[in-house]
């Protein structure tokens, strides 16, 4: 029997999705509505996430207009975005909100590259479960009888291969978004 690298690539594939989710949710000094994403807002005695309540558009490089579907969830939206401690500050006006992204200073900024760094490593950590999942399946395998020893060192070869090219890509997302942080 053969090994299917299918459902191992998948597994190293939901990793690095993961890990850009997590990097778009990680601010920059520009304005992105991904920010808000972690936002929930208590709507009628519900949390409920800030893009099901309200239209998120960017009005300028570091400004966001939050305007909420029912006016009366302008204050909830206000205490929601201001305790999710995303360091953004925000202002009520007549038509909803402005949500401003401050300048970033260099020791903030350094502090949110470290933080992308950690999202990173765990990433890296995911590849590694996977890997070693994997590496075990063929390990009982070859025992079983059901893969022969040349194959199963073939596989655990592209395994790494595969691990190798994994990481590459979490760096290059990595490198990408600490040039965005720092710039």
């Amino acid at each position: 029997m053969t090994f299917d690298p299918k459902s191992f690539d998948k597994q190293l594939a939901v990793a690095a999705e993961w890990l850009t989710k997590e990097f778009q949710q990680i601010r920059t000094g520009q304005a992105s509505p991904a920010v808000l994403d972690p936002v929930k807002v208590e709507s009628y005695g519900t949390p409920t996430a800030l893009k099901e309540v309200a239209s998120i558009t960017i009005e300028g490089a570091r400004t966001m207009r939050v305007s909420p579907w029912d006016k009366s969830l302008v204050k909830e939206i206000e205490k929601a975005i201001t305790a999710a401690n995303l360091g953004l500050s925000v202002v009520a006006d007549q038509e909803g909100l402005r949500v401003n992204f401050p300048e970033l200073t260099t020791d903030r900024r350094k502090e949110i590259v470290k933080n992308a760094k950690e999202k990173l490593e765990e990433a890296r950590k995911q590849v590694r479960m996977a890997r070693d999942r994997t590496v075990r399946e063929l390990q009982d395998k070859e025992k079983d009888g059901d893969m022969g020893k040349d194959d199963a060192f073939r596989a655990k070869n592209e395994v790494q291969k595969t691990v190798d090219a994994a990481n590459k890509k979490l760096d290059e997302l990595f490198a990408k978004k600490e040039h965005d942080i720092l710039d």
